[in-house]
């Protein structure tokens, strides 16, 4: 994400003096119900596992999600590229490709070949 971006939604935020509302635990409720209405494009859907038919929707709210976790990180004073390169890292360490490769179990569920 460019940081032009990360300025247009801290921007629309603080044109409409919303910062005010924007406290953490209003948020991370926020990105939990925006997050949930991404998941509404799925419900019911069966064995229909694929975006078609749905991208409108699945853009609208994956925005919205995303549009959050920006003001989240920024009331809590943390920088994007930062923490997500960090968990990156994290995940690398925790599912190392020759044990990760091609599977889904948890980490903790990861035998050695």
């Amino acid at each position: 994400m460019t940081e032009e971006t990360i300025e247009q939604v801290l921007k629309f935020r603080d044109d409409r003096n919303w910062k005010q509302f924007h406290n953490p635990k209003d948020l991370a409720i926020s990105i939990s119900l925006e997050a949930a209405e991404l998941l509404e494009v799925f419900q019911w859907s069966g064995g229909d596992l694929t975006c078609a038919g749905k991208m409108d929707r699945i853009r609208e709210e994956l925005a919205d999600v995303v549009n959050y976790c920006i003001l989240m990180a920024d009331a809590c004073g943390l920088d994007l590229d930062e923490i997500v390169r960090e968990k990156v890292t994290r995940n690398a360490r925790k599912y190392p490709v020759e044990k990760a490769f091609g599977r889904k179990e948890k980490y903790t569920e990861l035998k050695d070949l």
